[in-house]
């Protein structure tokens, strides 16, 4: 990364949120890894970083609530000195069909997903403007692009995602602020690895490259994203999904 950036990974105890916190590390930056509950998961994370030669630090806080969200930056910017990159990685999921959806499964997922991203962002872009350089990778998903049955709160949430990316790449653009988005498809993970054999094996068989990501492929894309290298690459959206969605 050339000088040392400082960066906020929403979501990073575990999955693609992990690995990309450990991979950013790995390129030079200080990484606030932002956890809701598991505590113990997030420590291991920074543990981990720490032991390979990198700096990291604890950042606790629930992205759907505004204030802590907004604390959450709050604090990477008061232990890094400035907040050059963000990685909107919080994510649930409550799947299940539109007619069987309760109310609170729909806000549940749209206020994690979505809104978490709008706030978090909101509170690191004045300081990204001012400084004139910034970073924003939000993890999007193919459920965005296409759709997924019992996902139609996910799927909002992720094209959501999406459209909220280029209006804001936009809104940056001038001050040399990138804002970018990824979009997985099936990644080798905690919700993945639990699933029923024969339901893993009918997902693959639909994937052109014949096996799931994981999550360390994410973060690559994710660490090229945030660095010089991409200087001329905002409002887009990169799947990651080995053909799924083409």
């Amino acid at each position: 990364m050339g000088v040392r950036r400082v960066a906020l990974v929403t979501g990073a105890s575990r999955g693609i949120g992990r690995a990309i916190a450990l991979r950013l590390a790995q390129d030079g930056a200080l990484v606030g890894v932002n956890y809701r509950q598991n505590a113990a998961a997030a420590e291991a994370v920074t543990t981990a970083i720490e032991e390979s030669g990198g700096q990291a630090f604890l950042v606790p806080g629930d992205v759907s609530d505004a204030g802590q969200a907004r604390a959450a930056v709050a604090k990477a910017i008061e232990v890094g000195g400035r907040l050059d990159v963000l990685v909107n990685n919080a994510g649930i999921i409550r799947d299940t069909l539109l007619l069987r959806m309760a109310d609170d499964d729909w806000d549940a997922v749209l206020n994690t997903n979505l809104r978490g991203a709008y706030l978090c962002t909101q509170a690191a872009l004045r300081g990204m403007l001012r400084q004139r350089w910034g970073r924003i990778v939000n993890i999007a998903s193919i459920a965005g692009l296409v759709g997924n049955a019992g996902q139609a709160n996910y799927s909002a949430a992720k094209a959501g995602l999406i459209g909220f990316t280029k209006s804001v790449a936009r809104e940056a653009a001038s001050r040399n602020v990138t804002v970018n988005a990824v979009a997985p498809g099936l990644i080798e993970t905690d919700i993945t690895t639990g699933m029923p054999p024969k339901a893993r094996e009918a997902m693959i068989a639909q994937i052109p490259m014949q096996r799931m990501g994981t999550p360390e492929e994410v973060a690559e894309v994710v660490a090229f994203l945030v660095s010089d290298r991409a200087s001329y690459i905002t409002g887009a959206v990169i799947q990651i999904d080995g053909g799924l969605a083409m």
